[in-house]
């Protein structure tokens, strides 16, 4: 089709949503590295992992080989009050830039949680269900994961219980109250609810907190609690599955215009949101039919990709749950309490890390100030007030159609806009107010938490 008959905004029809997840791992030649258990250091075995995780989940987990998953009916059901997400053309950035390059971003934010997270979260909560579970733990760090997790559990009847980290807590409120509407409990991280958190805040008296140590804390009460069960937002393989919806639909919708991106760009915490949207564009390029330039972009606060290493490391700041071979910054490094709480993590999906580890994907580091000075000039032209995760996304693209204008190239751009940031004005009101600092850990921060890392061979 000629270039004046693409839309501004690309729906996908009932009939065209996909009925099945994508599994990345099984066009890997070099399969993740398996996860450890923290006693023996052996792999962990399906029948240990279902201690802490629904036993569906769990085979999702551990399996490398399966190219494609049904999604159940109830699913895709639930999938319909928000699905298919809008592929966005981004005509508008493209005039403000004066560039040459063609953008489009997967808008992820219709729907109350505000992010990516719900596609997992009703997954998960499913599975739960089916299992006969009372209910489930999880964490949060900027909240959408607790919200959408919130949300799903209250659709089915599940008891939700959440750990949100600590400044997050603070620093959003009402995203907490919006858990709470859907009947989640939500308890600030580190707290005094559990063995490790009480150790933590004893370790690090006044601690922000971290993914790691509310990690921690879910995991406790899940393995103590009868009924209960553990779920997580990101970083697991399982997740990463749930979301090849985002990148699934992207394809679908690119395809019927005849549009092929040449980089394609995502935000990097724990890696469930860039997993998903690169999934059937990766597995392209690993079968060799077409081949894509694949960028993550992490906080410079929180640099795994770009400064930490390809290890063995604890997922947890209690280490109290599996070993992952990861990129990691050491399960002890705690971040500055930057406004992108989602990208928190120490560590990254063990996928993405081997993925980065083979040559397949590059990574960037960028500064919060400059984060949230693209995300207001997305805002202003886009009409969109970005979430400061995807904003980091926001950045690397503009930065690449800035490259496009003075080379003249006509490349074509995507990113995932994983979801909206009208929860998170307290971040953009210090920005406003000349408040907002640059927080980038030093060499000899991250070397001594790198120290800390078990030994594994």
């Amino acid at each position: 089709m000629t270039e004046n008959k693409i839309p501004y905004k690309i729906y996908l029809t009932e009939d065209e949503m996909p009925r099945q997840w994508y599994n990345l791992r099984a066009d890997m030649v070099n399969k993740p590295a398996p996860l450890l258990n923290p006693g023996t250091l052996q792999p962990m075995t399906a029948a240990e992992l279902e201690g802490v995780f629904c036993a569906e989940l769990v085979r999702q987990e551990l399996d490398n080989d399966t190219p494609f998953f049904d999604i159940p009916q109830e699913i895709r059901d639930f999938y319909k009050m928000y699905r298919p997400a809008p592929l966005v053309r981004a005509y508008c950035l493209e005039e403000k830039l004066q560039t040459p390059a063609k953008i489009y971003y997967k808008f992820e934010g219709n729907n109350t949680s505000g992010s990516h997270k719900l596609n997992s979260a009703i997954a998960q909560a499913y599975y739960a269900k089916e299992q006969g579970l009372k209910g489930v733990t999880t964490e949060t760090g900027a909240g959408q994961w607790g919200t959408a997790l919130s949300m799903a559990c209250g659709y089915l009847g599940l008891d939700c219980k959440v750990f949100m980290v600590k400044c997050s807590y603070e620093q959003k409120p009402f995203r907490r109250e919006v858990m709470r509407v859907h009947g989640a409990s939500v308890t600030p991280s580190p707290s005094e609810e559990t063995q490790v958190g009480r150790k933590i805040l004893a370790e690090f008296p006044g601690t922000t907190g971290s993914l790691g140590c509310a990690i921690s804390e879910a995991v406790e009460v899940a393995v103590s609690t009868p009924g209960y069960r553990y779920v997580l937002g990101s970083v697991l393989n399982q997740v990463l599955l749930h979301q090849s919806i985002i990148g699934l639909e992207s394809k679908i919708a690119l395809d019927k215009y005849g549009v092929k991106p040449d980089i394609i760009i995502g935000c990097a915490g724990g890696g469930s949101n860039l997993g998903g949207l690169i999934a059937p564009f990766m597995g392209e390029k690993l079968r060799g039919e077409a081949d894509y330039r694949f960028i993550a972009v992490e906080p410079a606060s929180c640099p795994s990709f770009t400064r930490g290493e390809y290890r063995y490391d604890f997922c947890d700041t209690g280490m109290v749950c599996p070993l992952a071979k990861m990129y990691t910054l050491g399960s002890s490094f705690i971040p500055s309490a930057d406004h992108a709480g989602g990208l928190r993590f120490h560590g990254m999906s063990s996928i993405l890390s081997q993925l980065y580890a083979d040559g397949y994907l590059e990574a960037q580091a960028v500064r919060q100030t400059d984060v949230f000075a693209a995300a207001e000039e997305f805002a202003r032209v886009e009409g969109i007030l970005p979430a400061p995760e995807s904003s980091h996304a926001i950045l690397a693209a503009m930065n690449e159609a800035k490259k496009c204008k003075e080379t003249g190239e006509e490349k074509t751009i995507l990113f995932g806009l994983t979801g909206t940031g009208y929860f998170d004005l307290v971040a953009y009101e210090k920005f406003h107010n000349g408040e907002m600092t640059n927080n980038i850990p030093t060499d000899a921060e991250i070397a001594a938490s790198l120290a800390k890392l078990p030994k594994v061979d």
